[in-house]
């Protein structure tokens, strides 16, 4: 998979330079964006470098020495629309150097036709091959001129985010603004740190952890924060009551430390490996899981089950430095699975049930099941989440529906047993079985009207308007 990307922003009451901390934060959300990170400052330009930090950090650490700030913001990328250089990289200067100018970092992925159409109608003139944010960001930009507020100019532009946003803003006048959408797709949580007497805006709690910051709640979809020398101010932007938070971010995305919804990731993965139990109560020799997100989930299909858990694959940890992920990495896909290692001695002639999260194009599945674990007597296959058949336009990288793998071999077909039968055929395993919608939300512990399930029911209500499905190309452009 592809396209989710961490923010954070950090304000220091004390007027402490903050920067380390938001480096430290940034490496906690890395497993969120891989291509590029940037950091943001005031009397500064962007700092932005391509890859992971922990590629670029020693040889920057001149240049980064000199970035001072008691308030700031960073982001880690992973592109899901533009293309993935580091011209579109976070954050993003918006505006001129005067009181209305700011800096910006996006998690999420918003709809690009409907911004333009915003900013015609609105006489403001701007050059084509704009990214998502940094429409977002001129359309905010045009009413903080025309005199209104972050609170109004989020009002006014709104009815045009169509998709998915938790951001954070540096402004000129060194304010920390931090923002979600109404229905709550991406995460974004608010912190404090004492020692430094901070207010910390994170996509994920993890971060917060990393600094030593206390966990204080989420911030709520609708809501706009302000923070600046007088203090914090909340208010709302929209009152929609009904949420849409993504179940990838549970079953995948996020760090298993983390806490989203007052739901701690890990736990929730364990208990969608105890639904799978009951759900497919199979008879095996060992449960495995495919490292790494998978873990917890074959831990609970374990314990529910009574079948031992192995681990008959682990990541080659000495290879290379950083955490990359092959859904996260498309490109890398299968350098990354290269990367996994085969314990021969525990797989060999074993009936092996191996759990996964999710099968999006099943080029991994399908080298893992072939080449990593051909000396195994038997495979079942269990996936967390249920069958991808759309696209995703709500910041997850899965733009058309021909790269899907389920959608490609069970076009039409709604059954869950007919396409389990056939996408076990297509990865060449003897039994594979997908988790059901309600077996999703049972194991996550949100009800189903709090959960966007667009990508496998193609269900797009929660949207604004049904995007228009796109080529990859043109959703690259």
């Amino acid at each position: 998979m592809h396209e989710h990307c961490g923010v954070i922003g950090i304000f220091s009451f004390k007027e402490e330079d903050i920067v380390p901390a938001l480096i430290t934060g940034l490496e906690a959300l890395q497993h969120r964006g891989q291509e590029s990170w940037g950091i943001s400052v005031p009397n500064a330009p962007p700092f932005k470098r391509s890859g992971v930090i922990s590629q670029s950090i020693d040889r920057e650490i001149e240049n980064i020495s000199k970035l001072k700030g008691a308030v700031g913001i960073g982001h880690v990328r992973y592109s899901t629309t533009a293309k993935s250089t580091l011209k579109n990289a976070h954050p993003i200067k918006i505006g001129s150097s005067n009181d209305y100018g700011f800096c910006i970092a996006h998690n999420g992925t918003l709809e690009r036709d409907l911004l333009a159409e915003y900013l015609r109608e609105k006489e403001f003139s701007f050059s084509t091959g704009r990214t998502d944010t940094e429409l977002m960001g001129l359309a905010l930009y045009k009413n903080l001129k025309d005199g209104r507020n972050w609170v109004e100019a989020f009002r006014k532009i709104n009815p045009y985010l169509n998709g998915s946003f938790s951001i954070v803003v540096l402004t000129n006048k060194n304010e920390l603004i931090a923002a979600r959408d109404e229905r709550g797709f991406r995460p974004l949580c608010l912190g404090w740190h004492e020692e430094k007497s901070s207010y910390v805006i994170a996509s994920e709690s993890c971060a917060l952890d990393a600094i030593g910051a206390r966990f204080i709640r989420d911030v709520e979809p609708g809501e706009i924060i302000k923070i600046d020398k007088n203090g914090l101010t909340s208010e709302r932007f929209s009152e929609e009551k009904r949420h849409a938070h993504c179940p990838f971010e549970y079953t995948y995305f996020a760090n298993p430390s983390s806490r989203i919804e007052g739901i701690n990731v890990y736990l929730a993965r364990k208990n969608i490996g105890r639904i799978l139990a009951e759900i497919y109560p199979l008879d095996g020799d060992i449960v495995i899981p495919v490292p790494d997100s998978a873990r917890p989930a074959a831990l609970g299909y374990s314990e529910k089950s009574g079948i031992p858990f192995e681990e008959g694959l682990m990541k080659d940890r000495y290879r290379k430095k950083g955490s990359w992920r092959s859904f996260i990495e498309p490109k890398k896909r299968e350098k990354v699975v290269s990367n996994i290692l085969a314990i021969k001695d525990v797989i060999e002639g074993r009936r092996i049930i191996l759990i996964d999260d999710s099968i999006i194009r099943g080029t991994s599945s399908r080298i893992i099941i072939k080449k990593k674990l051909k000396s195994a007597k038997e495979v079942s296959f269990l996936i967390t989440f249920p069958p991808v058949m759309y696209p995703c336009y709500a910041g997850i990288d899965f733009p058309t529906q021909r790269e899907l793998l389920a959608y490609r071999v069970c076009k039409g077909i709604k059954n869950l047993d007919e396409i389990n039968k056939r996408v076990a055929e297509h990865i060449g395993v003897s039994f594979l079985g997908y988790n059901s919608v309600e077996g999703l939300s049972r194991g996550i512990g949100l009800p189903l009207s709090e959960l966007c399930l667009s990508c496998t029911t193609g269900d797009y209500s929660c949207m604004k308007r049904k995007p228009k499905f796109k080529t990859r190309k043109e959703m690259k452009k």
